[in-house]
């Protein structure tokens, strides 16, 4: 139980660190602690003084800069003022960013990009100008447009849509398959050829601002995604076969976006959400850049969508590591409104007795101290389908398991199948929110007892239980009570300023969301859970978030980098590692076995 008292004296937190605050001690992920504690403080000062001139000496006028700037760009930009950087400047409403962009430096808005989903403008800009730009009142913060990283009657070989349950819902003889809302998938487009999205794939947009991305789905990444998702093949079935899909292709053919792309594609799903009916956004991508959510513009953007409507779905990524957390610094997993999914091993069995997590699926808490991610599902060992001509068939042939279809891992093929799942549940329950449908996947999962804390969330996905849930508790009720309405357009927001300022003074305001009777339904303990969702002390010596902050090159690497690396991608295929024992399937179907 928490004691208010002592905690307003002492204080130990992903934002503001440990120790009494009369002496200015800080230890966390942060600030950093020891030796570290200096360079990370030394950093983040000079993201609130920025000379208005580039490369300022001692002698030169310095102001009080109005907006922040990530560290790393800040440095680099302080250190490269004739450089040019490819970043996004957020304003503070009404269109504020653009305007700021053109008054100020004198540019022209036919080189930038403009976005509906967030006041802010993807622009290049060098050094000097990001300096100049960083005190003018009406700017809000300016972060790197930085590169985004991937993460008959219906029948399948493969064993995860029978851990997970969603075979119930696909087609049987006379009873068709349950209805399923609109996914869009966010990625390296689909191959619309495929017979497993016969006829279903209802918009095929390409977004991607990089040179080198072919038509349909270059990469492969996108139409695996996919198929896991919504495909319906004989052998290879999805999750939500009867669901729709939008295809948003913001990939070229190495797996790589910016940010700026990613977010353009929320744009075009909030202006298109009713046309398509797109209820669930899918995103097996994460930024290459460490943020906080209260200043990401890619989390602004899936805060925008799921303030509209539109459920959010996010890889957790495949950075994880089988000695311990790793933390969730990487937009959009780690926003708190939206579902983290992690990875998890099926095992040798369809229990979920023997089920592990993944040991490079990601887990831990964010640069805000919020646990991600939320739920697990299977990713380990997937079978789906990919374009022969797909770059990602050509690079690994040994993962190759029949003409078109490959066995991969990764948290990118977690997060389709709670998409699917999400579908499902607005099939069934059209009238549930955002929060219902987080709550209902939440409230539904089986607990993994040999998995490690807080690696799989509250457990790994149930598509029974979650279906069928009638009235789902609200995860995010603390949340939103700091949204905010906009009183022209009535358009909500989240307030990151009061929340921020709430939990600096209250660590029990979490509290909330889980003080409802509903979560008793669960099988895991929702009072565990509450106390792990928000931590103000759990990881405040975790080295990975410090190292981040303090390093002045990783803003700069990652806007060069064009590299695609995840821990998940060079794991050695395992033949039928993913697929159902004949005896186990005919007992699950018989209703003999129940994972």
């Amino acid at each position: 139980m928490r004691s208010g008292g002592s905690r307003r004296k002492v204080r130990s937190s992903a934002l503001w660190g440990s120790g009494k605050r009369e002496t200015g001690s800080r230890s966390n992920a942060l600030w950093g602690n020891g030796k570290r504690r200096t360079a990370v403080l030394t950093t983040l000062a000079l993201s609130l003084i920025v000379p208005l001139g580039a490369a300022a000496g001692p002698s030169q006028k310095t102001d009080r800069a109005e907006a922040f700037v990530a560290p790393g760009l800040l440095s680099a930009a302080q250190a490269s003022a004739g450089k040019t950087f490819s970043v996004i400047v957020q304003g503070k409403g009404g269109n504020q960013a653009a305007h700021a962009v053109a008054d100020a430096l004198g540019l022209s808005l036919k080189s930038a990009r403009t976005f509906s989903s967030i006041d802010g403008v993807a622009v290049d800009l060098t050094g000097a100008q990001i300096l100049a730009l960083a005190a003018d009142k009406h700017v809000a913060a300016i972060t790197a447009d930085a590169r985004v990283r991937l993460a008959a009657a219906t029948t399948s070989n493969d064993k995860w849509p029978f851990v997970t349950g969603v075979f119930k819902y696909w087609a049987s003889g006379a009873t068709p398959a349950a209805p399923a809302a609109t996914i869009a998938v966010v990625d390296s487009g689909i191959d619309a050829s495929r017979p497993e999205f016969a006829g279903r794939i209802v918009a095929n947009v390409n977004l991607s601002t990089l040179p080198g991305n072919s038509p349909g789905d270059g990469r492969g990444h996108g139409t695996f995604v996919a198929g896991i998702a919504a495909g319906d093949y004989a052998g290879h079935t999805g999750t939500a076969p009867s669901a729709k899909i939008v295809s948003l292709d913001v990939m070229d053919d190495q797996g790589m976006a910016r940010t700026s792309d990613v977010i353009a594609a929320a744009d075009w799903i909030l202006a298109n959400k009713a046309k398509y009916d797109i209820r669930v956004a899918n995103f097996s991508l994460h930024s290459s850049v460490a943020n906080s959510f209260m200043y990401d513009p890619l989390d602004k953007a899936v805060e925008r969508l799921w303030l509209n409507n539109v459920v959010v779905v996010a890889a957790a990524g495949n950075y994880g590591s089988p000695t311990g957390p790793s933390g969730v610094p990487y937009a959009p997993g780690n926003d708190p409104f939206v579902i983290t999914v992690g990875a998890s091993d099926t095992g040798r069995s369809v229990s979920t007795n023997d089920d592990v997590s993944a040991p490079w699926s990601a887990y831990g808490y964010t640069l805000d101290g919020f646990a991600k991610p939320e739920i697990a599902a299977p990713g380990r060992y997937m079978v789906g389908p990919v374009p022969v001509t797909s770059t990602l068939y050509a690079e690994r042939p040994d993962h190759v398991v029949e003409p078109g279809y490959m066995e991969l891992s990764g948290t990118s093929f977690a997060a389709p199948i709670a998409s699917g799942v999400a579908a499902l549940i607005l099939g069934r329950h059209p009238e549930f929110t955002p929060d219902q449908v987080k709550g209902a996947l939440m409230v539904g999962t089986k607990q993994m007892p040999n998995a490690a804390d807080l690696s799989e969330g509250v457990g790994e996905i149930n598509a029974a239980r979650s279906v069928e849930a009638q009235s789902p508790p609200n995860p995010n009720l603390a949340l939103d009570a700091f949204l905010v309405s906009d009183p022209g357009t009535g358009t909500r927001s989240f307030d990151a300023a009061s929340w921020a300022s709430k939990a600096k003074a209250d660590a029990s305001w979490a509290d909330a969301s889980w003080s409802a009777a509903s979560w008793a339904a669960a099988s895991w303990s929702s009072a565990s859970w509450a106390s792990a969702s928000w931590s103000d002390a759990s990881w405040a010596s975790a080295s990975w978030a410090s190292n981040a902050e303090a390093s002045a090159s990783w803003a700069e690497m990652s806007l060069g980098s064009a590299s695609w690396a995840d821990n998940a991608g060079g794991e050695t295929p395992v033949l039928d590692a993913g697929a159902i024992d004949a005896a186990e399937l005919a007992a699950v179907l018989a209703g003999t076995l129940d994972p």
